[in-house]
């Protein structure tokens, strides 16, 4: 029984080293060079190519390399019973949160604007902080916990999801109640799961229910995001700005309107990066877990599509 290893577009030689240093009696396959598909039954995968998995008869598990399922999910070729897990991590959660964290805080207190004035030499101490109420949309580990850090720091914050939570620590909305919650915040944050129904969530009609100059921070996935309607949603003043830190197409290209456009921030997908050191060895406990027939750790619901 060997475990497969599925990630054309990353460096896996930290991942590599974990496995040959804590569990070197598991036998590998390395993509694209595979030498025996009919021994893998585990493949933990980033971005694999869509049809890769159909090469291994006897595939019991596919373990994602980080956080997100999308990539795997967006697979119609995997068969439905194949369980799916991914990668939970405290750090990945502390990452996240102070990266939106500084984004609205530099919203707030408009470090873009002074670094303008730095450049031009103006000494402005008018209206030196912009009221903030921040909205999260996707209220699971990782948007708890930024509505946890931004209410400790005295922000209004507003949840909202796709189904009730009737416990939830923060004033909450869901489903149909998405006018609601647009109308209390002006800063929204996306953290949405990418599932059907979230591809392109973000677009002209969601922009147009927004209160007036309200500013983005997309951190979640870049399929979120109808990428030309934010721009006319900025330049028609529906939106004051936004802050991205993912894109439809990675890297972004060189001739992308985002690197031009004065409103717009951009960061390379780097809010929130899966530490190997945390990662392995929970695909590592999970293989064994096959072998031996125990539950799953972090296993996914395909309903849910996370």
């Amino acid at each position: 029984m060997s475990l497969a290893i599925i990630s054309p577009n990353r460096d896996i030689a930290s991942w590599l080293k974990i496995l040959a240093d804590t569990a070197s009696e598991i036998p590998l396959e390395i993509y694209p060079d595979i030498k025996d598909p009919y021994s893998v039954e585990v493949a933990m995968v980033w971005q694999h190519p869509k049809g890769s998995l159909q090469a291994f008869p006897n595939l019991k598990l596919i373990c994602s390399m980080g956080a997100g399922v999308d990539h795997i999910l967006g697979d119609e070729t995997i068969p439905n019973d194949i369980p799916i897990t991914r990668i939970v991590d405290p750090r990945l959660t502390f990452s996240m949160t102070n990266y939106v964290v500084m984004g609205v805080l530099n919203y707030h207190r408009q470090i873009d604007r002074y670094k303008k004035d730095k450049a031009r030499k103006v000494w402005d101490m008018s209206n030196p902080e912009i009221p903030i109420r921040v909205g999260v949309l996707g209220v699971g580990e990782l948007g708890g916990d930024v509505l946890d850090k931004l209410a400790q720091l005295g922000i209004e914050v507003y949840g909202y999801g796709n189904s009730a939570k009737s416990d939830f620590r923060h004033p909450y909305y869901y489903g149909d109640q998405l006018p609601l919650f647009l109308q209390k915040v002006n800063v929204i944050v996306c953290l949405l799961p990418l599932t059907p129904e979230t591809e392109g969530f973000l677009n002209i009609d969601f922009f147009k229910r927004c209160n007036k100059g309200t500013y983005l921070i997309n951190v979640a996935r870049g399929k979120h995001l109808n990428e030309e309607d934010l721009i006319e949603a900025i330049d028609e003043g529906y939106m004051s700005g936004a802050l991205l830190d993912v894109f439809r197409q990675e890297p972004l290209s060189k001739e992308h309107p985002f690197w031009e456009h004065p409103k717009i921030t951009i960061t390379p997908h780097i809010a929130s990066i899966t530490n190997p050191d945390a990662a392995a060895p929970q695909i590592i406990k999970n293989y064994f877990n096959v072998i031996e027939g125990k539950e799953l750790i972090n296993k996914i619901d395909r309903n849910k599509g996370y």
